[in-house]
């Protein structure tokens, strides 16, 4: 790759289609259900948050409730309604299940990788020209957005994660298509998508857009930008999407702007509330990871667009050569505001991650047009990068089970498969093509990757992390549904079974010990500890659940004999 800045390309023929727009919407009809859809029941709902989410769902669903989340027929206010109502939404067609609950999550990266197309279709297209018959940049940064680790695993979650990134990724773009087209239908669909941002996750959308938008007019030294984004019935536009829900649960919950603004937002951000501490640097290789296979060159597209930035300010914050600027700060800002708070979560730098992508779609097409080619260090170190996750998906049962990965056959054979694949990728990119197949050749080992975690790592997976089967477990011997209890498990644990038996769980250690007939779950080999938190009554020993080293018992009720 040459030392000095590529030489920026103007906006050609912005009203330009594009070639072979059916295969085109093939192609991420196909990708985006194979990374985002498919196998979305392979394994059971794993974490805390998941399993908690899925039944506060559940539950607005079966009192008919849309207003306000409960968990355990109480009111929580953690979390705005929109993956709520999505998931709603789901269970009412599909019915309640795991996949379902998920369903929301892989239906909005399907929006947002559609939007990425969209975008760049309509303002990053160049007609056919010597050489390149068939540009599909816009293509490019969809799939390269569809394809990042970090968007593939939140697109399969449940949790309110992907339906803030993907509103927040669309009302960006809209906000953009509206500074270099003018037309005021973007700046009304900037308005409504960050509406709908703030009901995923609340007010860190609109402050996220202030500041991106603030700072990008600030860079270009034109503060009438900000004045202009401030169009009355746009924020309007805003108010009708994200206000009425919010006027709602607080009337109908009036401890709601103390649990959710204060606690949940401001407590969380200021201080290590709920034990999620990590330094400062967390998310530096938090990004680094979300944004494989294509960080490599990310970091590349990052460096030469900061360069060219610092060399020349004015060419590069010219309307049709701004969007790498913009890209930049929409990029850094979430990362660098999280990195201040106390409390942090992979999750909360998930916008952030669209940017990347658009960045380095940016990137090729600037190379491609102005036929340079990345020099060999640059591929050699891509081409590794988007081969290792193979090794780690080939061994995922082994790294799950051992929590750690030693030499051995099967180590040897992931490696070799993966030093054939390096191998492919850097010939393929050293050939003539270049750049223009580096979204070809990339998603090969990614679609590799996936389908070897669904097929080898979703078994172990399920039986090691998700409550499911241990719920399943429990349920052969329980043919009454006995209320559950467990005593010194994890909260996971608690919430999966929750979910997955639909029936409030207690426990022992907080004094809630029923005084009727019942079940407990506990840790392995601890039938004294049992016999000890049950004194005078009987229990009888069911079985145990290996994987996740649960015991589980029949408890009498108090007055028994």
């Amino acid at each position: 790759m040459s030392s000095s800045p590529a030489s920026p390309i103007t906006n050609v023929a912005p009203s330009y289609r594009g070639p072979r727009p059916l295969t085109d919407a093939l192609l991420l009809a196909a990708f985006c259900g194979f990374l985002f859809f498919f196998g979305l029941a392979y394994f059971g709902l794993v974490g805390a948050d998941e399993p908690r989410y899925a039944q506060v769902a559940r539950e607005m669903l079966a009192r008919h409730d849309w207003i306000t989340p409960t968990l355990g027929g109480h009111p929580w206010l953690e979390k705005p309604p929109l993956y709520y109502w999505q998931t709603m939404i789901a269970y009412s067609i599909f019915g309640v299940s795991d996949w379902a609950a998920r369903l929301g999550s892989a239906v909005d990266a399907t929006w947002m990788v559609v939007a990425v197309y969209l975008f760049l279709r309509r303002f990053r297209s160049l007609p056919p020209t010597a050489g390149l018959q068939t540009p599909g940049f816009h293509l490019d940064g969809a799939l390269m957005t569809a394809s990042a680790s970090g968007v593939i695993g939140f697109a399969r979650a449940a949790s309110t994660d992907m339906p803030l990134a993907a509103m927040f990724t669309i009302a960006m773009l809209a906000w953009y298509s509206w500074y270099e087209s003018a037309a005021k239908r973007h700046l009304a669909a900037f308005y409504i998508f960050l509406g709908l941002a703030t009901l995923a996750k609340g007010p860190v959308a609109p402050f996220f857009a202030v500041v991106i938008v603030m700072l990008f007019a600030a860079a270009k030294g034109d503060y009438r930008l900000v004045v202009r984004t401030c169009w009355i019935p746009g924020i309007a536009l805003f108010g009708v999407v994200a206000f009425p829900w919010y006027i709602a649960v607080q009337l109908r919950n009036p401890e709601f702007f103390r649990v959710f603004i204060l606690q949940h937002n401001l407590a969380r951000f200021s201080n290590d509330l709920y034990h999620h501490t990590e330094p400062f640097w967390y998310y530096l290789p938090v990004v680094l990871l979300a944004l494989v296979p294509w960080i490599i060159f990310v970091i590349a597209a990052f460096a030469e667009s900061a360069r060219a930035w610092w060399t020349d300010k004015k060419e590069m914050l010219r309307s049709e050569d701004a969007l790498p600027a913009f890209l930049m700060i929409w990029l850094v800002v979430p990362v660098i505001f999280f990195s201040f708070s106390r409390s942090k979560l992979p999750g909360y730098i998930l916008p952030a991650l669209p940017a990347g992508t658009l960045l380095l779609a940016d990137y090729v097409r600037r190379h491609v047009v102005n036929d340079e080619k990345p020099g060999l260090p640059l591929i050699a170190a891509h081409s590794i990068t988007a081969s290792l996750p193979v090794i780690a998906a080939l061994m995922m049962p082994y790294i799950i089970f051992h929590h750690t990965l030693s030499w051995g056959r099967e180590t040897a054979v992931s490696s070799a498969f993966a030093a054939v694949l390096v191998i492919g990728i850097v010939a393929t990119l050293r050939s003539q093509p270049g750049l223009r197949v580096l979204r070809f050749v990339t998603l090969v080992p990614v679609v590799l990757a996936v389908g070897a975690i669904l097929r080898l790592g979703a078994p172990v997976l399920d039986a090691t992390l998700s409550a499911r089967p241990l719920s399943q477990e429990i349920s052969r011997v329980d043919n009454r549904s006995l209320p559950l209890a467990i005593l010194q498990l994890p909260r996971e644990t608690e919430y999966g079974l929750h979910f997955y038996r639909n029936q409030g769980i207690a426990r022992y250690e907080l004094g809630q010990i029923p005084d009727g007939e019942h079940l407990l779950a506990t840790r392995e080999g601890w039938q004294k500890n049992v016999a000890r938190w049950t004194t005078g009554r009987r229990i009888t020993y069911l079985g145990s659940f290996a994987p996740q080293g649960v015991d589980y018992y029949w408890v009498a009720g108090k007055n028994s004999n």
